[in-house]
């Protein structure tokens, strides 16, 4: 439950999954989303930051979420699999039309795709590990990135 010290090709695998399409915004930003991040809540913020380092580090430097037997845990693999497919996919719809709309907009029956498939694929991928430590830091994570895409949709909503 605690988790065993080694190098997770799997989390390295899912990280690059996460970080590829966000380093790709960074250049097609949609409009108006700078106006958004100014008025960020500084705790959801920093929930965000710490969330973020924690999995970054944990994904990786446990080898608990690697592939050696098969058991029916698999399952839990195979869901958070499911989810960053997921959200390439909401990444991809972003792409094609860069907008805040196309940015928080559901993917099929699931709200806020591009800010909670990643929470939801790490939730799943600490469970299918066993390690304890990755589902505190996803759900410090979680507080922290669902926070601040809520607030924005909020404050888009109260502008129209």
């Amino acid at each position: 439950m605690f988790g065993h010290f080694g190098f997770s090709y799997v989390g390295l695998i899912f990280l690059l999954m996460l970080f590829l399409p966000n380093l790709l915004w960074i250049k097609r930003q949609p409009k108006g989303y700078e106006e958004l991040a100014k008025n960020e809540n500084k705790v959801f913020l920093a929930f965000e930051h710490i969330g973020q380092i924690a999995v970054v580090v944990i994904a990786v430097i446990f080898n608990d979420y690697n592939i050696s037997v098969i058991t029916p845990w698999i399952i839990w693999f195979l869901v958070a699999c499911g989810c960053m497919l997921l959200y390439e996919i909401a990444w991809i719809r972003y792409f094609y039309n860069p907008s805040l709309k196309n940015f928080y907009v559901r993917l099929l029956f699931i709200p806020i795709p591009l800010a909670s498939l990643p929470v939801l694929a790490f939730l799943f991928l600490g469970i299918y590990g066993k390690v304890i430590w990755l589902l505190l830091a996803v759900i410090i994570f979680g507080i922290g990135h669902l926070g601040i895409h809520i607030q924005h949709i909020k404050t888009l909503k109260n502008k129209v």
